[in-house]
């Protein structure tokens, strides 16, 4: 007798999406996934539909109005406007904040660059709304706070960056997550995992002497060999900034303590993370550099459907998964990814805002490629770390490293 097939159909659901940073790189992608998506839920093959229902940006009025005409968004935050902007449209420092606060949602997608998401990620979480964290830095400058808070209100933190996002689906296949899916933040690490490796596509100046990348210019650390990025990534790429910045996001929502996270340099960026179990196994996530994959894992889960991304040919890429140690005399900054989860306390944001602070005088061309970690070393040699408490503690401690580099800038300026 043949089985009969019985088709069941699915409840549709409806995502409130809320974005911040809607008009950079992350931001734009997560539009077009959301259409792919909304799409794929048309033809009756995912259950979800995303309404966008806020957007926020630092700047690009036009860009921001154009997403907003063809989302039919309503509410809109602009943090570099001046207030003569149309009815809901928050404005100032604090608009992103103000839209997460005013503006129901079910899910936030942090995206903002940098310490400045800090406060509006803060007030997703506190909220109780799942967070699709593309933002490191709030993680690194208040894991101590941002992670309780995700605990006491049950929102989910979605790893949006590709090494966490391989990391999480990775843990999938461990015992660990035989009664449901390890979802971060993790109250405790995964007690199978041994360690954790983040790969580094080693950047622009992989197989550059040391001498050169000491005095490389802009364009030539913004020439990123693997990924499209903003300015401010794609040079914390190049230093190996982002993968320090990476291995504490790692801390945060795997609960993995510093020795079980290592990085590896891995050039062609298909291999995006590997997950060592206790038993010697290791199981890693290959896919293209294409951000949009991350992006849909996040918003997608648990489901697994068509992505935009191009899939993998095995024979094509048979002779490509090269894997190499990081130079850390070369890039010292890495090491110190270490320093601060050992310490704890205010000591990530120190280090987040020092290193913001030095690239944006790179960016300005005030000082050379190797000054990055120079000033960075210095300013966290130089701030004792305190315990975090309160988000203020957090932006006290961003302020002050930010002011500690700027004045070794004014120095430096006087000497010469």
């Amino acid at each position: 007798m043949r089985a009969q097939v019985v088709t069941i159909p699915i409840r549709p659901v409806n995502t409130r999406l809320l974005i911040l940073g809607s008009t950079g790189s992350i931001g734009t992608q997560t539009l077009e996934v959301v259409t792919h998506l909304n799409g794929l839920h048309e033809k009756g093959l995912f259950p979800k539909r995303f309404e966008v229902v806020g957007l926020a940006a630092g700047k690009g009025a036009s860009l921001l109005a154009d997403q907003a005409g063809r989302f039919n968004v309503k509410h809109l935050a602009l943090c570099d406007g001046n207030g003569d902007t149309p009815m809901g449209v928050f404005t100032g420092p604090d608009a992103a904040e103000r839209l997460v606060r005013e503006v129901e949602c079910d899910v936030v997608l942090a995206a903002i660059v940098g310490s400045a998401g800090l406060p509006a990620t803060l007030a997703a979480v506190e909220l109780g709304r799942d967070v699709a964290l593309a933002n490191k830095e709030a993680l690194v400058a208040a894991g101590s706070l941002v992670v309780p808070a995700s605990h006491k209100s049950g929102a989910k933190l979605l790893p949006v960056d590709s090494e966490h996002a391989a990391v999480w689906q990775c843990l999938q296949s461990g015992p660990d997550c035989a009664n449901g899916p390890v979802i971060p933040a993790l109250r405790q690490a995964p007690m199978s995992v041994k360690k954790v490796t983040l790969t580094a596509s080693g950047g622009p100046f992989r197989a550059v002497e040391k001498s050169r990348v000491q005095r490389a210019t802009k364009a030539e650390a913004l020439k990123h060999p693997t990924w499209t990025m903003g300015e401010k990534v794609t040079i914390d790429s190049a230093s190996l900034m982002n993968k320090a910045l990476e291995i504490i996001e790692a801390h945060w929502l795997f609960a993995l303590p510093a020795e079980k996270i290592d990085a590896v340099v891995h050039p062609q960026s298909i291999a995006h993370a590997l997950v060592e179990f206790e038993d010697a196994s290791v199981v890693a996530q290959l896919a293209h550099p294409d951000m949009r994959g991350p992006i849909q894992q996040a918003l997608a889960f648990p489901s697994r459907v068509p992505s935009l991304v191009k899939p993998l040919d095995l024979a094509e890429i048979a002779t490509a998964l090269q894997f190499e140690p990081p130079d850390r005399e070369k890039f010292p900054l890495l090491d110190l990814a270490y320093t601060v989860i050992r310490h704890e306390g205010t000591s990530g944001a120190i280090f987040n805002a020092s290193n913001e602070e030095a690239v944006l005088a790179f960016l300005r061309g005030e000082i050379l490629f190797g000054r990055i970690g120079e000033l960075v070393v210095d300013a966290m040699e130089a701030i004792a770390s305190t315990p975090m408490r309160v988000l203020g503690d957090a932006l006290n401690a961003d302020k002050q490293a930010r002011n500690h580099v700027r004045d070794s800038l004014r120095r430096a300026v006087v000497r010469a």
